[in-house]
């Protein structure tokens, strides 16, 4: 297993209203995160909010690269988000905390079971559980990788996992006292993370891959 020390590179916030960041997505131009009565985004060039929706919004948030989606309770809400409503509620598995999107699918970080689950969009089944050995609390995917966040006992790690097995391929240790409560790539070289009980999100570099050799 590869084993480093996160490195932060920027941390946005904290925002106006908000006392803990939960779930965070990015959109292809905007940083979204909840915050309990509404999802906020920001943009990540300035750091400076750009909008909210008034959604209950207690956990994972992920974008399907037209809507928003939600953990809320025991419903995950599919929202609009140029009109901000919701369109769709699907049922939640219990105990929610990451969300992300990936292969036509919703994946469900779940913090108290240590698991991951593979959700069907449309009705909320589970096609597949990965096991984790801490509490999940973020999840995502960037070209093929899944990796989630944990936080346990004040710390926090990244880490890439084998999505058949759950096997930790690569784990990326927070700094002490910097808590991961949700968890998004920008597609290719930065994380984004929530802060947990304080109203910023940070910036992680992803590690470096090697080229393919001929």
């Amino acid at each position: 297993m590869k084993h480093a020390h996160a490195e932060i590179v920027r941390e946005y916030g904290p925002f106006p209203g908000v006392d803990s960041v939960a779930g965070v997505t990015f959109d292809g131009t905007n940083v979204w995160f909840a915050s309990g009565d509404r999802i906020n985004a920001f943009d990540p060039e300035s750091g400076e909010a750009v909008r909210s929706i008034d959604v209950a919004a207690h956990a994972g948030t992920t974008f399907d690269g037209e809507h928003l989606y939600q953990l809320a309770e025991d419903v995950i809400q599919k929202i609009d988000p140029q009109s901000g409503q919701v369109v769709k509620t699907i049922p939640s598995p219990g105990g929610g905390s990451g969300l992300a999107w990936a292969e036509g699918s919703l994946w469900v970080g779940q913090y108290r079971s240590k698991q991951i689950l593979q959700v069907d969009p449309e009705t909320g089944a589970v096609l597949r559980t990965i096991n984790s050995n801490r509490f999940v609390t973020g999840v995502t995917w960037v070209e093929g990788e899944l990796w989630h966040a944990t936080l346990e006992d004040g710390q926090s790690e990244l880490r890439r996992v084998d999505p058949q097995s759950g096997e930790v391929l690569e784990q990326l240790d927070m700094p002490a006292g910097k808590g991961v409560s949700g968890l998004e790539s920008d597609g290719h070289d930065r994380f984004y993370c929530g802060g947990n009980n304080v109203g910023t999100v940070r910036a992680v570099r992803r590690p470096k891959r090697e080229a393919a050799t001929a």
